[in-house]
């Protein structure tokens, strides 16, 4: 099964499935490990007399889907959230419908323990919730038909530096399930789904008490899907290979007990979803590993351009042949990269490499902004800069789509600036900002990044958050969206008031004071170590900052008692720096 590129249309929600629970109900596969690595896939068939002008679905998962409208991809998710705020995606499944015989079918996947940082889990279930009385024939219950996957295996990532972005994958195709999305497959041997749980949006009204995954309509339209070929070969070992090779769609043989090793570059660096198709090799192996750049020596890139002398280090996957024609492998989830390594390596029979490309994915952005200059090393700038903010936007903003695919209030203040000044598109910074407003704690303070499984406090983050409802305001499309995130902006700043002295200044303020990553020596961790009294220059400056922006936040939308108390607060602050710099 490979990603295909198909585009999605926003589907309007009927506001009954926003406030009364659902009868669909969440299904899993019986006898199944509901929190371990584990990759499954849902069957549901139904037959249409005539098709029908509008036939809408809601569909979610836990932990990741896909989802096949006979045999057409038509939706990938949910979006990432939390157990509060669970997304679901609606889509309209007509245009994919025929006469007569239907099939809708889900892979649906969990990484467990493994899974990146980024993706929060309860268990592993699926959930489709008509959107019409015609649709709900399709509600999740017992009707659907279900199969685990065994061929899979995770492979822990082991590198010398913070990685939390997930395993790779390992797949003995002689396991494999094929053609599960298929319309002719045949899946009477497939077991009963168990249904667990109804659907309970999050802002259910009535009896009943709510549990597990509260779900809200995701607010972000499906990712791009463009397939992408490999640009060139730097480097082959073992065979001759194709000049046309991997440009162009060239079928290469791997002789019987052979080793060979192919250093494909994309020549820049892409998200995307990586498919290879092989043929024969029964029980060869084919070993994809993915990287940004080679290394000399770890972390010493270099010349991102140059290979010699140099290796790769990082992610993979691993297929192990079954011996057949047009087998296809597709990573679960998109895998980052310039550079990518094949390693094959034959038994006693010869393996055809058919095709090997991939498929870009990222938010669906559209660059609006033009630049008008003669200087072509400019012009050359913001196309970098663009790809870069591209790559760092999908689901959510991500400081880096390789190692974390986290979303820091530090890194996506610049990336939402980026967003609005480029495309004008204020989807994702919206989502940014509500999915950080979920993430203040009681006492005020926000975590640093969210959606995380592994709470974090970067303390002056929360300072910086209360800069993006700034911009925002500045730079959005809504004002009263952020009128509504006032009260957290206050909240944040109470926090800090509670450790400031009667000068203003901040003392020992608790968590990880980070500032940046300038001097390992003199700044372990990002941070300058304060004085001998606990201040620090620094954070006061920050908080400052912070005094000044919520006021024009409040002077503007918000109330202006608050305004002249941050005024009054901003005042009182700059005192010890007037002193010092005279």
């Amino acid at each position: 099964m490979f990603v295909t590129a198909v585009y999605f249309k926003a589907q309007v929600i009927d506001s009954t499935f926003l406030v009364k629970q659902w009868k669909a109900r969440w299904i899993t596969v019986p006898q199944t490990n509901p929190t371990g690595y584990v990759v499954y896939y849902f069957r549901k068939s139904f037959e249409l007399t005539s098709i029908p002008k509008i036939y809408p679905v809601h569909v979610s998962a836990d932990n990741r889907y896909k989802l096949f409208v006979n045999e057409k991809l038509v939706s990938v998710g949910p979006a990432r959230g939390d157990l509060q705020h669970w997304n679901f995606e609606t889509i309209d499944l007509a245009p994919f419908l025929r006469m007569g015989h239907n099939i809708v079918a889900a892979q649906v996947w969990n990484e467990g323990e493994q899974r990146m940082e980024a993706n929060i889990s309860l268990r592993t279930g699926f959930i489709l919730q008509g959107g019409t009385d015609e649709a709900q024939e399709l509600n999740t219950k017992n009707t659907w038909k279900c199969l685990q996957d065994s061929s899979y295996s995770p492979i822990k990532i082991v590198i010398p530096t913070y990685y939390v972005a997930g395993p790779g994958e390992q797949v003995e195709m002689q396991r494999h399930i094929r053609g599960w999305e298929k319309l002719t497959y045949v899946d009477s041997n497939w077991k009963q789904a168990t249904a667990f749980s109804f659907g309970y949006p999050k802002n259910k009204v009535g009896s009943g008490e709510p549990t597990g995954w509260l779900l809200v309509p995701s607010p972000l339209p499906q990712m791009e899907l463009k397939q992408q070929r490999l640009a060139q070969l730097r480097r082959s070992e073992g065979i001759t290979v194709p000049a046309s090779f991997p440009a162009t769609k060239t079928a290469i043989t791997i002789p019987p007990n052979t080793e060979a090793t192919l250093l494909l570059d994309q020549e820049v660096l892409t998200n995307a979803y990586p498919t290879v198709i092989f043929s024969g090799g029964r029980n060869s192996t084919i070993t994809l590993r993915y990287e940004e750049a080679l290394y000399t020596k770890y972390p010493a890139k270099g010349n991102r351009n140059e290979i010699e002398g140099k290796k790769l280090v990082g992610r993979k996957d691993s297929i192990t042949s079954d011996g057949s024609q047009n087998q296809t492998f597709t990573t679960l989830s998109w895998r980052t990269y310039r550079y990518v390594q094949i390693n094959i390596t034959t038994k006693e029979t010869p393996l055809v490499l058919e095709d090997i490309y991939g498929t870009f994915t990222g938010y669906p952005f559209v660059l609006n902004a033009k630049l008008e200059t003669d200087n072509v090393e400019m012009k050359k700038m913001l196309d970098i800069g663009w790809r870069t903010a591209r790559l760092c936007a999908s689901e959510t903003y991500m400081d880096c789509p390789y190692y974390e695919q986290l979303q820091y209030i530090g890194d996506m203040r610049i990336q939402g600036l980026v967003s609005l000044y480029n495309s004008g598109d204020d989807r994702l910074l919206r989502n940014a900002i509500n999915q950080i407003d979920y993430s203040r704690q009681p006492e005020g303070l926000t975590l640093s990044r969210y959606p995380t499984s592994n709470p974090q406090y970067i303390t002056p983050f929360s300072l910086w958050y209360i800069g993006m409802l700034h911009d925002y305001m500045m730079y959005g499309n809504d004002s009263s969206f952020i009128k509504n995130k006032l009260m957290g902006a206050r909240q944040i700043l109470n926090y800090f008031k509670g450790f400031q002295q009667q000068d203003g200044s901040l003392r020992n303020l608790p968590g990880w004071n980070f500032t940046d990553w300038v001097d390992v020596k003199n700044w372990p961790v990002g941070t300058r170590s304060p004085g001998k009294d606990g201040n620090s220059a620094l954070i006061d400056l920050q908080l400052l900052w912070a005094y000044q922006v919520a006021a024009d936040l409040e002077q503007r939308i918000g109330m202006k008692d608050y305004a002249a108390l941050y005024k009054q607060n901003e005042e009182q602050l700059k005192k010890p720096f007037e002193k010092i710099l005279g």
